[in-house]
């Protein structure tokens, strides 16, 4: 991989410093959906390169740490200097944890050692509901070949220079005209189809909830047909850097929380008890767990079987 010094340099730039330790690569990492993700690439040297369609336009970025409290990035694109506007809301300059004063041991620690993770915002909603909706009910490798596949098909080039295979995120228009075969091709079942198609269709609507309370906006997303509390959270997280978006019916986050805080697998009920008293931070304490290194879930069992619907 090439580094920024080797390349053309034709875009904008712009650094961001924070009062404390930023760690982009752990902010950033939910939004990789799988290691061949076309909108996200992270390269030889650590730096991230990140597509994105802005009102303006779309942006490759690339974003690099230059010491322990300032990032780097670069964008090339006509949506360049909307992304640079709004880096620093993007890496959670705006992420305020000053109230959050857990007791519990194990979260306390995860605390210490992950100080320095942010919950950031994209406030591109659609970007964040599209891949949620592939993901539903169906094991992550399943659904990160078939974002692969749509983005890699429907999604413009990457502007700058860009990794080869980098995709921007296809427009709302565009994911409304897809035919149901070619999601039946990426293997996403009829009614996950039908709800990415919906939701593209009001694109408008949902992308004016990026200005409204975290909490109403969950509420509102659930609203549309094929969009329940753990699709609205997954969105939450990432578009509004919302810090109490719990994934309720995760596969996995409910039985990680019983594990590593009790000891014991629980269900969507016992997890919702157990962080209660942490609330408004409830998703903030999954990523300080998971980015700490300190949850635990021990493999039980063969995985999720993938259901090939191109069969059906």
């Amino acid at each position: 991989m090439a580094t920024l010094a080797d390349i053309d340099t034709d875009g904008l730039t712009r650094v961001v410093t924070f009062p404390g330790p930023v760690h982009p690569a752990a902010t950033l990492a939910p939004h990789r959906r799988g290691p061949a993700d076309p909108t996200y690439q992270v390269g030889a040297d650590g730096a991230i390169w990140r597509t994105s369609l802005l009102p303006t336009g779309p942006v490759t970025a690339r974003l690099e740490r230059t010491d322990a409290a300032a990032v780097r990035a670069h964008a090339w694109g006509a949506g360049a200097a909307e992304f640079l506007a709004a880096l620093p809301a993007y890496l959670g300059a705006d992420d305020d944890w000053s109230d959050f004063h857990p007791t519990h041991p194990t979260v306390a620690r995860a605390a210490r050692q992950a100080a320095h993770l942010r919950l950031g915002r994209t406030d591109r909603v659609l970007e964040a509901l599209i891949p949620a909706v592939i993901e539903q009910r169906v094991p992550g490798v399943d659904a990160f070949r078939a974002w692969r596949t749509l983005v890699g098909k429907y999604g413009t080039v990457a502007p700058g220079p860009a990794p080869a295979r980098m995709r921007v995120f296809p427009a709302a228009e565009v994911w409304a005209r897809i035919p149901s075969w070619e999601f039946h091709r990426a293997n996403v079942d009829p009614g996950r189809a039908r709800t990415v198609v919906a939701c593209a269709r009001r694109a408008d609507s949902l992308e004016r909830l990026a200005s409204r309370p975290a909490a109403a906006a969950r509420a509102a997303m659930t609203s549309l047909p094929g969009v329940g509390v753990w699709t609205a959270a997954e969105v939450a997280q990432r578009a509004f850097g919302d810090a109490d978006a719990l994934s309720v019916g995760d596969y996995h986050i409910c039985k990680m929380i019983g594990w590593t805080l009790l000891g014991h697998p629980v269900d969507d009920d016992g997890m919702v008890e157990l962080l209660e008293p942490m609330r408004p931070h409830r998703h903030r304490v999954v990523r300080l767990l998971q980015v700490s290194g300190l949850a635990y879930e021990p493999r039980r069992g063969a995985r999720l079987p993938v259901q090939n619907v191109r069969e059906l």
